[in-house]
């Protein structure tokens, strides 16, 4: 389950409520599950021996069906992305990168780049595609909304 789905599930059972579908007590108890597997999924990172932002391009960067070694070559594509992007020389993410075209591009290019070399073989060109896009989106989402990843 991601955080998205947290996010989905959580405004499934607001509207099964408002909607009068649920009674008072089902309601708490859906609250109350609800509320111990977001505990779980808050620690989903120490067990996985992820940071937060390592688990979440994790989560973006992860396919169906892996193999623990397939599963280890991605969290290392995760933490070595996020280095080559805060930490590396020469600076990625420049002040303002989200607001310039041609910043963005070599942000875009720096993580192709990484996860072209540390993703598992077994992504396919069109895979690899969409987890680039996805791990990028997300990135410049966070970025124009000041949340992180702004520079």
């Amino acid at each position: 389950m991601t955080r998205t789905d947290f996010a989905q599930r959580l405004q499934e059972i607001v509207d099964t409520y408002n909607a009068g579908g649920s009674s008072t007590e089902n309601y708490f108890e859906d609250l109350k599950t609800f509320a111990l597997n977001m505990q779980s999924e808050d620690e989903r990172h120490v067990r996985d021996g992820l940071t937060v932002d390592e688990l979440e391009v994790f989560d973006l960067l992860k396919k169906d069906k892996m193999s623990r070694y397939e599963t280890q070559k991605v969290k290392l594509a995760a933490r070595s992305l996020l280095h080559r992007l805060l930490d590396e020389p020469p600076k990625v993410l420049v002040q303002d990168w989200y607001k310039d075209s041609q910043s963005q591009k070599v942000v875009r290019s720096a993580v192709e780049q990484v996860l072209d070399k540390k993703l598992p073989d077994s992504y396919d060109r069109v895979l690899f595609r969409e987890k680039c896009d996805n791990v990028f989106e997300m990135m410049l989402d966070h970025a124009s909304n000041g949340q992180k990843w702004a520079a």
